[in-house]
């Protein structure tokens, strides 16, 4: 009997089940369903977007406008500065009945409360700290206002003066450089007959004059001429042979071509020749000792120089070392060949050689100074050394007093009893000096 029951049930609930989607069959028949198209959807998730894009905006206006009408309240100030322990948050948390009517500072002592249980670590200062460093200024909030003064009128702009038309002229820089100095000097000795030491009056006088062309590019081309010309009379009345003689005699040209090498280092091609004004006698001896072209050298060397500027610009010069050179020396007289070393029928004599030349001047003070010339040259067989000294005393700018010292060795001489191969001149005078 439950079994009939059962299948009774079984097959009502399967016709009830057939009879539904029978009907649902026929009103999808009825009415089909169309789907829309993509771009009606794209269209509507667009909208869709834009109104969410437009709640944000207005919550973010509806904040903002919250935040101006709370922009003076202090309250805020302790979410945005460094992390400070403020002790109201702890009061209320420790209180048993903790009453506020502030809920506003309620929940930013609750916020900071959890942030101090959370995160301890980001807690950099506390309340008393702030308390023990005072309050703010209060003229922070003042008002700031300019003082300016206006007036009624502006200053006249000055008047300019017109431009007036002007030669200018543009000259070739001169690198020559031309100077020179000169002196006239005397020197007087009286001796009366009957003077109780002896000795004899003489007279003297001694002519200078050094002229120099120089060059100088200011790049690395120097080109330096020199010419020196100094002689010396003098007049004794023991002499009964010569009325008067020579006791300084020079005739020298010099002249240098410097390249730039490093500094103040240039390499040098220079041509020193030299001879004498007039014939070179001794006292009471008719024999001629030297004479103009007897002899006359003429050095070529090729080298290194070095410029020297020492002591504040007081002492300048040259010094120039001439591994490589060429001598030549010329004799006029017969007679004098063989003091000059030639010993044949020809006036002239060529020789290789190394020299060096040293020329200084040195200010030491404003009124004294000295030049000094050291002059050496060997041929390997033969040397010679020369060192003239000269040390002026400016009296006025038109007198000086000069004392000129002069060392000399020369080993192709004759030999002398006293002084060796040593010789040795020296002279002071008194006198018109001149430069420019």
């Amino acid at each position: 009997m439950q079994t009939i029951m059962k299948q009774r049930y079984i097959l009502l609930l399967t016709m009830m089940l057939l009879m539904t989607l029978s009907i649902n069959a026929k009103r999808r028949a009825r009415k089909p369903v169309k789907e829309e198209p993509l771009e009606s959807q794209v269209v509507k998730d667009y909208t869709d977007s834009l109104n969410v894009m437009r709640r944000r905006l207005d919550s973010l206006q509806q904040v903002n406008d919250q935040l101006r009408q709370e922009q003076n309240d202090g309250r805020y100030f302790r979410l945005f500065v460094p992390t400070t322990f403020y002790h109201s948050g702890a009061q209320k948390t420790l209180t048993l009945q903790p009453q506020s009517d502030d809920e506003l500072a309620d929940a930013i002592d609750a916020a900071l409360m959890n942030l101090y249980l959370r995160r301890p670590d980001l807690v950099v200062n506390n309340e008393s700290n702030l308390q023990a460093a005072g309050s703010i200024r209060n003229d922070v909030n003042k008002e700031l206002t300019q003082q300016v003064e206006l007036i009624d009128f502006v200053a006249p702009l000055p008047e300019e003066p017109e431009a007036v038309p002007i030669n200018l002229v543009i000259q070739k820089p001169n690198f020559w450089k031309f100077k020179g100095d000169g002196y006239l000097q005397f020197l007087q000795n009286f001796v009366s007959s009957n003077w109780h030491k002896g000795g004899e009056s003489n007279y003297s006088a001694v002519a200078a004059a050094n002229l120099e062309l120089n060059y100088n590019d200011k790049d690395r081309i120097t080109f330096d001429n020199k010419l020196e010309m100094k002689l010396g009379i003098q007049t004794s009345p023991s002499d009964t042979v010569h009325k008067y003689k020579t006791n300084n005699d020079l005739l020298r040209f010099t002249s240098k071509l410097g390249i730039q090498a490093h500094k103040k280092w240039y390499y040098t091609l220079q041509l020193l020749a030299y001879t004498q004004f007039a014939r070179g006698l001794k006292a009471n001896d008719e024999k001629v000792y030297s004479d103009f072209t007897s002899p006359f050298d003429l050095n070529i060397g090729i080298g290194m120089q070095y410029n020297v500027d020492a002591l504040g610009g007081r002492l300048k010069g040259t010094l120039n070392f001439l591994p490589f050179a060429f001598n030549f020396r010329y004799v006029a007289r017969e007679a004098l060949l063989a003091a000059n070393g030639i010993h044949s029928d020809h006036h002239t004599m060529e020789d290789f050689a190394s020299e060096f030349t040293g020329e200084l001047k040195w200010n030491i003070v404003d009124q004294l100074s000295w030049k000094t010339r050291l002059f050496a040259i060997t041929t390997y067989h033969q040397a010679k050394i020369e060192w003239e000294n000269q040390f002026e005393l400016k009296v006025t700018k038109y007198i000086s007093a000069n004392l000129f010292v002069y060392p000399r060795f020369d080993d192709g001489n004759i030999w002398d009893d006293k002084m060796g191969y040593f010789q040795l001149q020296e002279w002071s005078s008194l006198g018109l000096t001149y430069s420019f």
